[in-house]
């Protein structure tokens, strides 16, 4: 089935915006984790380090989320509700890094973890927000 705007519509252009979505998920993470422990490693606050990355990470997910992904025009409406979205989800992932530093044993990989669970949460809850409310057709 083809929508009117010539894309697909229906279980396949779920799958392709599913996909689409996690491509642009691991470009945004990898810029997110960059700069996060960029920030760490120039001596930032953990939440100071976590917030950089999650703007970088967020503006880069944005960008390509809309032009590649789901494929709308942008409007200040989108914006907006991208901005709404992702600042609840912002303080979400701010938590859960920092219950898992609080509750996980100092080993080597304890920050990275806490950084990829609170990714992944936050992750899961913006696909369908995403999908369901800023990007929908």
């Amino acid at each position: 089935m083809v929508a009117p705007e010539g894309r697909s519509s229906g279980r396949g252009g779920l799958l392709q915006q599913l996909l689409r979505f996690t491509a642009v998920g691991v470009v945004g993470a990898v810029v997110d984790l960059s700069a996060y422990l960029s920030g760490l490693h120039l001596g930032l606050p953990t939440y100071a380090a976590r917030a950089l990355s999650f703007v970088c990470g967020t503006t880069t997910a944005y960008v390509l989320n809309r032009r590649w992904a789901f494929q709308v025009e942008g409007s200040a409406g989108r914006a907006a509700g991208f901005a709404l979205l992702y600042g609840t989800t912002f303080l979400v992932i701010i938590g859960v890094n920092a219950a898992a530093l609080a509750l996980l044993p100092e080993w080597w990989w304890t920050v990275t973890f806490a950084w990829a669970l609170s990714q992944g949460l936050g992750t899961m809850v913006n696909f369908v927000m995403l999908r369901t409310v800023v990007f929908r057709r």
